[in-house]
C-alpha cells in the first residue's frame, strides 16, 4: 500500500489516472464532482483495474459466495443490470438491445487507487511502478466528438401513444404510477470513451458519476442518484422523482425550485415511490428502524431542480447484498407502483432493452459489514466500441394527471447535458 499527499501530485492527475487506467479490460471510476447534493453524501472517489477477472457471480445467487470468499480488501467493483429483475421476479426481457452487458458482473481489483477526502491518495495492490505509469501518461487533446444526431428507438408518436395507454392501465387500476423510458442512439460511432466521459462531467457534474469499461462495452455516467449506501448499521436510498428547469436568473430559478417543491403532481409522485422504498427496505430492516428524514427535498444540478427524498433504516444483521438486492431492485424511482405490475407494463410499451440504464453501479467491501455503494443510472451513454453502438436512455413518471406532451419534453430537459457533452441533438425523423 502507498499513501500520497494529493498536494505531491499533478493538478491534472485524475485525467492521467483515468486515461492509464481505461487501457484495462476491467476498469471502474466513481466520481463524486466535488460536490455535496444530497443529505446521503457523494460516491467515495475510486479507481480500480483488472486485466483479468477471477470466477465472477453472474447471478444473485451466487454473489453471497463471492463476497465472503475473498479478502477483505480492496472492494469489489460492478454493476447489476435492469434484467436482473428477471432472477427475482417471474419476469423477462424480450425487447432490442444494442448491447451484450451480464445481468450481474464483479471484479477484484488488481489494482485500486481511492482518494482519502481532499487529503490524500492511497494505492493497493499491484503498486509497482504504478504512480510512475500514471504520471508518465499523457491525455490527448480532447476533439470534439463526431456524433451524429441520435434517433429514436420509439417514434415521438408512439410515445406519446404509450402515456395515453399508461393513463388508461392506470384509470383501471393496473398501476399507480409507471416510469416509461425511451432510447435514442446511433451506430457506427467513433468515439473516445475518457474525453466523452470528462465531457460529461463538465457539461453535466453529478454527484454519483463513473466510468465503467467492461471489455468492449462502456458506461459514462453523470447520475444524480444514490441507489443504496450501506456504512453499518445505517442503508440509505434517495429516490428522485420531480424535476424542473433552471431558470436563467437567481429570481426566476427560485422560482422554479418553489414552483418544483409545491407541484402536487411531483409530490405525488415521489411520495408514491417514497412509500415503494419504505416497504422495500422494511423487508431487510430491524423493526421500526425505517424512517424518512427528509421528504421533498429541492436539489439543484446544472440544467435542473431534482425533488429529492432520503429513506434510511438499520440493517438487520446477518442480511446479505443479495437478500437487499432481492429486496429492494430496481429500484422504484424506474419502475414505478406497485413494482411488479409496473415492470411487466415496462416491458410491454417501451421498444429498448434498459440493460445497465435503471441498474446499478457501484463497489462493495466484503465481509464481515459488507458496506457499498450503489447509484441509479440514469443521465448516461452506453457505447460498444466493437461495433460503435451509441445510446441515450431517459424516461420520466407517468400518472393519471400525465400530459403526453410536457412528459415528452421532460424526457428531452432529462438529456439536455448528456446531448450537450456529445455535441448532438435528437433526430426529428423515426429510426430506420
Amino acid at each position: 500500500m502507498l499513501t500520497i499527499p494529493l498536494t505531491d501530485l499533478p493538478a491534472d492527475f485524475r485525467a492521467r489516472a483515468l486515461q492509464w487506467a481505461a487501457q484495462f479490460p476491467h476498469c471502474a471510476y466513481y466520481e463524486p464532482n466535488d460536490l455535496e447534493a444530497t443529505a446521503a453524501g457523494t460516491f467515495t472517489r475510486l479507481l480500480a483495474v483488472a486485466t483479468t477477472t477471477l470466477p465472477t457471480p453472474r447471478t444473485l445467487a451466487e454473489l453471497p459466495a463471492y463476497l465472503s470468499g475473498l479478502p477483505h480488501q480492496p472492494p469489489r467493483c460492478g454493476f447489476v443490470t435492469y434484467d436482473v429483475k428477471n432472477e427475482i421476479e417471474a419476469l423477462s426481457s424480450e425487447n432490442f438491445s444494442g448491447f451484450d452487458w451480464p445481468a450481474l458482473h464483479f471484479f477484484l481489483p488488481e489494482t485500486c487507487l481511492y482518494w482519502q477526502g481532499n487529503t490524500a491518495l492511497v494505492i493497493q495492490g499491484a503498486v509497482t511502478d504504478v504512480l510512475a505509469a500514471i504520471l508518465a501518461t499523457t491525455v490527448p487533446a480532447a476533439l470534439p466528438p463526431a456524433v451524429p444526431p441520435l434517433r429514436a428507438r420509439m417514434p415521438r408518436t408512439e410515445y406519446l401513444q404509450a402515456v395515453e395507454s399508461v393513463r388508461e392501465d392506470i384509470l383501471n387500476g393496473e398501476v399507480y404510477e409507471l416510469n416509461l423510458c425511451q432510447e435514442f442512439y446511433a451506430e457506427g460511432v467513433a468515439l473516445d470513451p475518457v474525453a466523452m466521459f470528462w465531457r460529461l462531467n463538465e457539461a453535466s457534474p453529478a454527484p454519483y458519476a463513473g466510468f465503467l469499461r467492461y471489455h468492449d462495452h462502456y458506461l459514462l455516467c453523470a447520475s444524480p442518484e444514490l441507489f443504496l449506501t450501506h456504512y453499518y448499521p445505517a442503508i440509505v436510498s434517495q429516490p428522485i422523482k420531480g424535476t424542473r428547469r433552471r431558470g436563467p436568473t437567481p429570481a426566476e430559478d427560485e422560482q422554479q425550485r418553489l414552483a418544483l417543491l409545491h407541484d402536487e403532481k411531483e409530490r405525488a409522485e415521489n411520495l408514491m415511490i417514497v412509500d415503494l422504498v419504505r416497504n422495500d427496505l422494511a423487508r431487510v430492516a430491524e423493526v421500526g428502524t425505517v424512517e424518512v428524514p427528509e421528504l421533498f427535498g429541492t436539489y439543484g444540478f446544472k440544467h435542473v431542480w431534482q425533488l429529492i427524498s432520503t429513506v434510511e433504516a438499520e440493517l438487520r444483521a446477518n442480511v446479505n447484498l443479495a437478500d437487499i438486492l432481492r429486496a429492494t431492485f430496481p429500484m422504484g424511482s424506474m419502475t414505478g407502483a406497485p413494482k411488479i405490475r409496473a415492470m411487466q407494463l415496462i416491458e410491454q410499451y417501451e421498444t429498448s432493452r434498459r440493460g445497465l440504464y435503471s441498474g446499478s453501479f457501484g463497489f462493495v467491501w466484503p465481509a464481515p459489514d459488507g458496506e457499498f455503494e450503489f447509484n441509479v443510472v440514469i443521465r448516461s451513454l452506453q457505447y460498444r466500441a466493437d461495433t460503435g453502438y451509441l445510446s441515450l436512455q431517459v424516461g420520466s413518471a407517468i400518472t393519471y394527471d400525465s400530459v403526453p406532451e410536457q412528459e415528452y419534453q421532460e424526457c428531452l430537459l432529462k438529456a439536455q447535458g448528456v446531448l450537450e457533452a456529445l455535441g448532438t441533438s435528437i433526430s426529428e425523423h423515426p429510426s430506420a
